[in-house]
């Protein structure tokens, strides 16, 4: 990587920018960046190695796993987080959010917004998705304390109502 003193992001629709050596060093994780200097606390860490997908994000319109990226790695590019697909002028969750609230598709939510957030880079690229491709889309998603049957009827519902949102 070429010496930069700053790194430029888009978060959740707006301009970041961060200063290498005073708000990052070079070793910080996306995901550590996210929570620990943006206050992101959606954006969760668990395993840390990339095996669970609770700290997926969407960079640049694909689901990464935030933990396995180091910030500097994504100067100029565009994360959108869990708290990002809330409606920035009514405050209503995205329709994902709430069909998982209205299917009851969460326990403990530590690894829910990982999985809305993979579901959501699914929808964009695919509105109309077969099981199998959601079941495939979720393959990195790993929950200890939910049945994924509840998940993929609030992915179905969304689908099938049309409402998976941009």
């Amino acid at each position: 990587m070429p010496d930069k003193t700053k790194i430029n992001l888009e978060v959740n629709g707006k301009p970041c920018e961060l200063m290498i050596g005073k708000d990052i060093i070079s070793s910080d994780t996306l995901a550590e960046t996210l929570r620990n200097n943006l206050g992101l606390l959606g954006t969760k860490i668990s395993c840390d190695r990339g095996a669970c997908g609770a700290c997926t994000v969407i960079l640049n319109g694909k689901a990464v796993l935030s933990c396995m990226l180091l910030t500097v790695e994504c100067d100029g590019m565009s994360v959108t987080t869990i708290e990002g697909l809330e409606d920035p002028k009514t405050g209503q969750l995205h329709p994902l959010q709430q069909s998982f609230i209205d299917h009851t598709a969460f326990q403990c939510g530590f690894c829910t917004p990982g999985i809305i957030m993979t579901v959501k880079a699914l929808l964009n690229e695919n509105p109309k998705p077969a099981e199998d491709e959601i079941k495939q889309a979720l393959s990195g998603n790993f929950c200890r304390c939910i049945s994924h049957y509840e998940v993929l009827k609030a992915v179905t519902a969304v689908i099938e109502g049309g409402k998976y949102g941009k």
